[in-house]
């Protein structure tokens, strides 16, 4: 009787050792899927992270971990303040450190290089990675550099005194014979030759405040600059002045790109800044914020 009882005994031990292996290796089976599952996702997302051109440690630039960024001096409103780039104010001043800001850098990880507008697109190597000045995206500089899709599209506009002879001008023709200023190498300045067409040859100016100080000076009946400067020069520069009309827009729309070395496989990146910048509203946003105005009249034939 004892030894069926030990032996009882034996078999329920063997049993309940085999059922306690089995659930140790049912365990130690899960801990193993698991961990691998982790391994795995952690790969995943390594793998994803090398192959996104886009990730901050992918993205090549002038100086690593720095995103260097060309405009003219003086920088002037409403696209900058104070003529300081750097402080994140005016309009193409917000929008390059918004720009900067999806790419993945912080502010102090931005540095700005002066770059004279003419020189921007000229074809070569730059010194930044890219330029943000008003700078038209056109077929003919497009062959040189490369631009950023568009981040504003703008109309041309003729700026005069309320006492100039061109003052109450509706009509392209009434302009024909009238002394209008631009700024060398701008599509403001292909408007005067190319859609106005003067009779005499339009004055042209190194930068937009030379034909600034011209237009004041009275060597010139009007300036044409784009409509946001247009709308900053007679409300808070020039008293008794006023914007004449503007100019319809070409096919398509003028706009305003981010100018990049051409080649620069940047351009990418910038682009999903971009678009994300415009689905999210936060585009719009800093252009309601800096750029004020829509009620010029337009000029007719």
């Amino acid at each position: 009787m004892q030894r069926k009882s030990i032996r009882l005994a034996s078999v329920a031990s063997l049993a309940v050792a085999g059922l306690l292996l089995s659930a140790c290796s049912s365990s130690d089976d899960t801990a193993a899927e698991t961990a691998t599952a982790e391994t795995s996702v952690a790969e995943s997302a390594a793998e994803s992270a090398a192959t996104d051109e886009c990730a901050f440690e992918n993205l090549t630039t002038i100086s690593p971990g720095m995103l260097t960024i060309g405009t003219d001096t003086p920088a002037y409103p409403p696209y900058f303040v104070d003529d300081d780039p750097t402080n994140g104010e005016g309009f193409e001043s917000a929008v390059a450190y918004a720009v900067a800001s999806q790419l993945g850098f912080a502010p102090t990880d931005v540095k700005w290089e002066v770059v004279p507008f003419n020189s921007s697109y000229a074809p070569g190597d730059k010194n930044f990675d890219f330029d943000i000045n008003q700078i038209s995206i056109t077929p003919e500089r497009s062959e040189v550099v490369d631009f950023s899709d568009g981040y504003y599209t703008v109309n041309q506009a003729v700026v005069a005194f309320n006492d100039s002879p061109i003052a109450g001008a509706t009509t392209i023709a009434e302009l024909k014979d009238a002394k209008l200023g631009a700024q060398v190498g701008t599509t403001s300045l292909d408007f005067v030759t190319e859609v106005v067409q003067p009779t005499t040859e339009p004055y042209v100016f190194n930068d937009t405040n030379d034909a600034k100080s011209a237009l004041q000076n009275g060597q010139i009946d009007g300036i044409v600059v784009d409509l946001p400067t247009a709308y900053y020069v007679t409300a808070a520069e020039f008293d008794n002045s006023k914007i004449v009309g503007q100019f319809a827009a070409t096919a398509g729309g003028e706009e305003f790109g981010l100018l990049f070395q051409k080649g620069n496989p940047l351009v990418t990146c910038v682009n999903k800044a971009l678009a994300t910048l415009r689905d999210s509203g936060e585009l719009q946003e800093i252009q309601d914020a800096w750029l004020a105005g829509t009620t010029a009249p337009y000029f007719t034939e």
